[in-house]
């Protein structure tokens, strides 16, 4: 038993006297390297940890209300139709007058986006009388609307499955 206890010591002293050997900054590059494999999934977060298309918006007037992203693979319902037409769409509270939306898992393809200041919460842009929106609205590419909104062509992008980040600016 004495044995035992001897060959621990000896063994402790040994790796004591290597580790004062090595210098310090190696040891702190071991140390790092053995915590990089160790936990990988913790340095994975450092980066975007979610792949697909990563929306700005910009220009918001105010932080009341909600922006409506929506996103739309096709013509059909673009840009009016959000509910019932888009592919995704995501609600999102305003910080600051700053919104970021994302949309995941998004297959590659041709996709036109149109963002609302839902800014009454009645889940649609508010327009005058003679039809003017009287709520933000904005459209990737930043195409602007002139007598109408714009087409789905003028407003599409091309996506590839990798990381996509954009920005629109809404117009009042």
């Amino acid at each position: 038993m004495n044995e035992s206890v001897d060959q621990q010591c000896t063994l402790t002293s040994t790796v004591a006297d290597l580790a004062g050997r090595v210098p310090m900054g190696l040891r702190y590059i071991t140390v790092c390297g053995l915590l990089a494999v160790a936990h990988p999934p913790a340095i994975a977060l450092a980066e975007e940890p979610y792949v697909g298309i990563h929306v700005t918006i910009l220009d918001i007037r105010n932080s009341t209300g909600k922006v409506a992203c929506a996103l739309f693979e096709s013509s059909e319902g673009f840009p009016k139709e959000f509910v019932k037409s888009a592919t995704n769409i995501g609600m999102l509270e305003i910080k600051d007058t700053r919104a970021r939306c994302h949309f995941l898992d998004i297959p590659p393809g041709r996709y036109a986006l149109a963002v609302i200041h839902d800014e009454n919460l009645d889940g649609k842009l508010a327009t005058n009388w003679l039809g003017v929106p009287t709520e933000g609205y904005g459209f990737s590419n930043d195409v602007t609307a002139t007598l109408s909104a714009p087409s789905f062509e003028d407003a599409r992008f091309s996506y590839d499955g990798q990381n996509l980040d954009m920005t629109i600016s809404l117009n009042y």
